[in-house]
């Protein structure tokens, strides 16, 4: 099993690279590293799933409690997916469609699409 977390700042946005297996084991660790972004003072984040291979409810279930925590400080949450998640399939983006809560997140097929202000959401 693999799994990692890295952090970093760009602007008003804190971004957290995730890669590996999101799943029972492994989402207590992307739920705390959200909570101390938050803590930090960071109401705008951007999650790159677009290197996890594998995520189970556990970890849907992290994403949505994630969306909640930011949206009650009046942040914005974006996820990133393969560009080309839609059309072949990211792991997370096909567990996102089939438990129908795709469409509760804006997803970006790259970080920089995430960090801008221009860029449209991909539709789910």
């Amino acid at each position: 099993m693999t799994f990692n977390v890295t952090g970093g700042e760009q602007g008003e946005w804190a971004v957290l690279q995730v890669s590996g297996e999101l799943d029972l084991v492994t989402s207590p660790v992307l739920r705390q590293r959200v909570h101390d972004v938050v803590a930090e003072g960071h109401h705008c984040l951007v999650l790159d799933l677009s290197e996890v291979f594998f995520c189970d409810s556990s970890g849907v279930g992290v994403l949505i409690a994630a969306r909640r925590l930011i949206r009650s400080c009046q942040g914005r949450l974006r996820l990133v997916l393969p560009a080309r998640g839609a059309a072949d399939g990211s792991h997370v983006n096909r567990v996102l469609g089939a438990l129908g809560v795709r469409r509760l997140f804006d997803v970006y097929g790259d970080v920089d699409a995430a960090l801008g202000d221009e860029g449209e959401p991909l539709s789910a």
